[in-house]
């Protein structure tokens, strides 16, 4: 049974995660460095689930924080932050900061930024952020915020060269050697280092702080490591908030392998294009997509409409990033919609980053964030299973309410099954406006669904023939509706609030 809930939570992401890991590996060659191998064989498996409340109490006894960082990752750097403001406010010691990402020769640029002296722009430009690190600004510049408000001092732990990793051993020895000056500056503090995951191998910088400074109670925290996340997903627990890998070693996870390789494929992609714009997120949106394809066993080259969709591979949506809004609005307007109706689908842009128009078949991509990403991925195939059908007919009828309903479930399961960590909801809220009694009621029916997937009762087939439902035809709508809500009583009480 275990293996077959792994087999179903992880099958689509391992496939997309394929590509991915073709084209990093095409494009950068370094992970097969002997000093990255140490750190990917060093955490194979670990010894017991244990609660975010378990993480925290084990990092309150240690005097030293080690935290992994994914540096293409924003979620690593926002868990470092809420990591570090937690465990200040516990209040029993003051708490000081060290990250890899500035230099320590541009320590006195941060203590004027730490004063106030100087703004954000002015601290991004002189420790040349863009140049010598590359990677997100908004997310670590949140962590040094955090810092301010919470921590006595925050310090650059890191020296040339980065890009040479025959030297790398160097720099474990150099950040050893700064940690050891801020206790001795900070003598009652709870130090946080914040540094590449790689460096936290047991034979790398915790080796040499051991080494450097014997008597202090080190600890750990890694994040989203590939084996130990591939393992929980074999846990009966929905989701899995960390693990306990060996004394003095936990891991958290707050991110999938599939999300943490795109977000650096992006990254790749950026700088290869460097001043001809941003990165390119077409080849992310169309693996999403493949991976849907062939997680529902669906025929892209199907000459017609029935168990397959007809000519899947021609309906491939257009993806648009780094583009003004302007250019969508133009498009959207011309094919119809009206002003208050671009409006609307443009708050999903605001408030997630990416959306999928299926007016004009196309793809929004602003800010890339995974879970969105996969749920408008699912969007766009739940309508060209259908044949992307104009639904005109069923907006002006009684059943827009199922059909939106439908809609959002559907995409909602297929964020699921890309991104299992994707909360679940059960909870009832209150229903008062049609769109968001429509997507509250299709998230509630969507993540039912995912569950009868997990515990094998919806087949691949029954859940292809739900894609290629034309719900634009009469009454079909209703009555997968009422397949999909059937037992759900709160889903059942939004239709009686909105739909009748």
């Amino acid at each position: 049974m275990a293996n077959t809930l792994l087999s179903r939570r992880t099958e689509a992401q391992l496939h997309a995660l394929a590509g991915v890991q073709r084209e990093i590996g095409a494009n950068d060659h370094n992970g097969r460095r002997k000093y990255l191998q140490d750190y990917t064989r060093a955490f194979r498996s670990y010894q017991s689930v244990i609660s975010r409340d378990e993480l925290i109490a084990t990092v309150a006894v240690a005097d030293v924080v080690l935290i992994g960082d994914y540096h293409a990752l924003p979620s690593a750097q926002q868990f470092a932050a809420t990591l570090l403001e937690s465990r200040a406010l516990a209040g029993d010691r003051p708490v000081v900061l060290g990250v890899e990402t500035i230099f320590a020769r541009d320590q006195h640029i941060l203590d004027e930024w730490w004063r106030r002296e100087i703004s954000e722009a002015e601290l991004r430009k002189r420790i040349r952020f863009d140049f010598d690190w590359g990677y997100d600004w908004a997310p670590f510049y949140e962590l040094l915020v955090t810092a301010r408000e919470h921590a006595e001092a925050i310090y650059g732990l890191d020296c040339m060269p980065r890009e040479d990793l025959r030297k790398i051993g160097v720099r474990d020895r150099h950040a050893a050697h700064k940690i050891g000056g801020i206790r001795q500056a900070h003598p009652n503090a709870a130090i946080l280092v914040f540094f590449g995951e790689s460096h936290l191998a047991p034979g790398h910088l915790p080796r040499v702080l051991d080494e450097q400074m014997p008597g202090e109670r080190t600890v750990t925290v890694l994040q989203n490591v590939d084996a130990l996340y591939w393992q929980a997903a074999g846990e009966k627990s929905d989701h899995v908030e960390a693990v306990r890998v060996a004394d003095g070693v936990v891991c958290a996870f707050n991110s999938t392998p599939l999300e943490k390789y795109e977000n650096y494929r992006l990254h790749l992609s950026r700088w290869r294009r460097g001043d001809e714009g941003g990165a390119d997120v077409a080849p992310t949106i169309y693996n999403l997509i493949d991976s849907l394809i062939r997680f529902l066993d669906i025929n892209r080259y199907s000459s017609r409409n029935g168990t397959q969709p007809k000519f899947l591979v021609d309906l491939m949506p257009e993806v648009y990033s780094g583009e003004p809004d302007s250019t969508l609005r133009r498009m959207l307007l011309s094919s119809g919609l009206t002003e208050q109706g671009m409006n609307s689908a443009f708050l999903g842009v605001d408030e997630r980053g990416c959306s999928y128009f299926p007016q004009i078949n196309s793809f929004y991509v602003r800010n890339f964030q995974m879970a969105y990403a996969a749920e408008e991925a699912t969007r766009f195939l739940h309508h060209a299973c259908r044949g992307l059908p104009e639904l005109e007919a069923a907006k002006k009828s009684s059943e827009l309410f199922y059909v939106r309903t439908v809609e959002h479930a559907l995409a909602y399961f297929g964020s699921r099954v890309l991104y299992p960590s994707r909360e679940a909801v059960y909870a009832e809220g209150p229903i008062e406006e049609f769109e968001a009694g429509a997507e509250l009621a299709g998230q509630m029916l969507g993540t039912r669904l995912y569950d009868e997937y997990l515990a094998g009762r919806k087949s691949r087939s029954e859940l292809r023939n739900l894609f290629l439902t034309r719900l634009d035809e009469s009454g079909q709508a209703k009555e997968v509706y009422r397949q999909l809500a059937r037992k759900i009583p709160a889903v059942r009480k939004a239709r009686a609030a909105i739909a009748d």
